[in-house]
Parts: C-alpha cells; sequence; structure tokens
C-alpha cells in the first residue's frame, strides 16, 4: 500500500488510518530536524536590530542556559520568536503552538504572551498600550513571564555577548521533541519552575 484508497476523507476505512498514521509517527520524528532548520532562516527575518533574529534567539536561549534554567525553559528560549518567518503579527502563538504538546504548560504560556508582555518596553513608542500585560495579571505565570521577558528577551540584543551556537542547543531540541507530545508528564499543568538555579548555573560555568 503506497497510499490510501479514497479521495474523500469519509470514505477510508481502518486499514487507509492506520497507514497514515503510521506515516504521520514517522514524520513528527523529524519535527526538531526542521525546527532546526527553520531557526537558520531566522536569519533573513526581520532587520534593523544589532543582532540578527537568529542571534537574538541563540541569545536568548544561552542567557536561560547561564542562570541555570532547566530544559523546558532553554528551548522555549530558543524557539520563543521562530514564528517571525511565518506570522510576523502573531509570532508569539505561532511558537506556543509548536513548543505546547512537548514542554510544560507554564512555557508554553509564557511564549504564548511574551509579545503582550514585552510592550512594557516599548508600546508607547508605537501606539501601542504598554501595560498590556496587566490583563493577565491573575495568572499563576505572569511573574514569569515578565521573568522571562526582562531576563532573557528585551536584554537578548547586544552583539558582544558570548552566545553558544545553534549547534550546542540541537541536542537539547531533539530532547524536547521526542517526547511524548501531550503526556501528563511532560505538561505538568500547574507546575511551576524557576527561570534560574544558582546550583546549575555554576555547575554548567565550572571548566
Amino acid at each position: 500500500m503506497e497510499t490510501v484508497k479514497f479521495t474523500q476523507m469519509k470514505d477510508g476505512d481502518r486499514e487507509d488510518y492506520a497507514f497514515l498514521t503510521d506515516h504521520e509517527i514517522e514524520y513528527a520524528a523529524g519535527t526538531s530536524d526542521r525546527l532546526l532548520a527553520a531557526m537558520v532562516e531566522l536569519d533573513k527575518s526581520l532587520s534593523g536590530y544589532k543582532v540578527t533574529r537568529l542571534g537574538h534567539s541563540l541569545q536568548a536561549a544561552t542567557r536561560a542556559w547561564n542562570a541555570g534554567a532547566d530544559i523546558d525553559w532553554v528551548v522555549s528560549a530558543l524557539l520563543h520568536d521562530i514564528g517571525d518567518i511565518y506570522a510576523p503579527y502573531n509570532h508569539d502563538e505561532y511558537a506556543a503552538a509548536i513548543i505546547r504538546p512537548f514542554v510544560r504548560e507554564q512555557c508554553a504560556w509564557v511564549v504564548e504572551k511574551h509579545g503582550d508582555f514585552q510592550l512594557l518596553y516599548y508600546g508607547e513608542h508605537v501606539g501601542a498600550n504598554p501595560h498590556k500585560r496587566e490583563a493577565f495579571r491573575d495568572s499563576a505565570y505572569f511573574d514569569d513571564c515578565a521573568e522571562f521577558c526582562e531576563k532573557w528577551d528585551q536584554s537578548s540584543f547586544d552583539p558582544d555577548y558570548p552566545t553558544k551556537p545553534l549547534e550546542f542547543f540541537a541536542p537539547l531540541v531533539k530532547e524536547v521533541f521526542a517526547r511524548k507530545s501531550y503526556g501528563s508528564g511532560v505538561i505538568r499543568t500547574g507546575v511551576r519552575v524557576p527561570t534560574s538555579d544558582e546550583g546549575v548555573a555554576l555547575a554548567r560555568s565550572a571548566p
């Protein structure tokens, strides 16, 4: 069997959909490789900053790594702006949709809302509400998103910051996207993990 038998989905049978499920599983296994390739494309995205969008993403992930953040935070920091290429006006929602099945709910929420939180730093200069984040004040993850933006996002436009290459983060991306999607042990609804861990940070900085 090389293709399904039907031309309309309603005409498919169990054999057709078992065949398609196998193909989907095989294709999904390559998600991390496609994402890493898409990260390279960020170098062709929005310009005008002192660093490229790829440089910004790598710097954010490096700051998270240096802070001792766990793997969910680091990968979320790396991929938080991947939507800039295809969804420049809702890049935060786009990125969140990509990572949501594979990271803690906390991290997916932060990535989804970071665009609104970032307005604190520049909203007044572009005619937007710099306090738009206040609509989410009651969220358990409000402070996490505020920290994410302050420590890793708004600060990661420094061309002199020692930034790790994409190859350094590739194994972390592969590990995250190899998880069982939407697994209860992956999503961990309601769980909050700090954005930094001094002990881990010291261990990572050791020669």
